[in-house]
């Protein structure tokens, strides 16, 4: 299975500007949605895409790539900061610089098993080294 790379940016972008306000995955998982569709690009189920944005929430808290945001930095306990590790896939997959399909691609090869922490760990510095050749 190949993780919705896209949507993940998205929940990363997120959560990284989400100071003050509740993290809503199933709003941004609509959000994308529609960019996606404004792009003509073809649109998931919305429902499906939704319950993934969800389980995305849940699996990148869970393994560390995000964690609850302090309240003197924005928090009120429905929010979230970018981990390390998450700012590490955050820069991966960030759609806006040049070359970012190579990293999606290592951490494709890995399946529903690139987000977790031991995988992923080992995989970054691959993507990111191949990234720079």
């Amino acid at each position: 299975m190949k993780h919705d790379w896209d949507l993940i940016e998205r929940l990363l972008h997120e959560a990284q500007n989400s100071a003050g306000k509740p993290f809503a995955p199933r709003r941004y998982a609509e959000d994308l949605a529609a960019e996606q569709e404004n792009a003509g690009d073809p649109v998931q189920d919305l429902d499906h895409l939704r319950a993934e944005a969800a389980r995305y929430e849940a699996r990148l808290l869970e393994n560390g790539f995000i964690e609850p945001r302090p309240e003197d930095q924005g928090g009120n306990g429905e929010n979230f900061v970018l981990t390390a590790r998450g700012a590490q896939l955050l820069s991966m997959l960030d759609s806006s610089i040049p070359g970012s399909e190579h990293p999606r691609e290592v951490l494709d090869e890995a399946g529903e098993a690139a987000l977790t922490p031991e995988v992923f760990d080992r995989l970054a510095p691959k993507a990111n080294l191949s990234e720079t050749s």
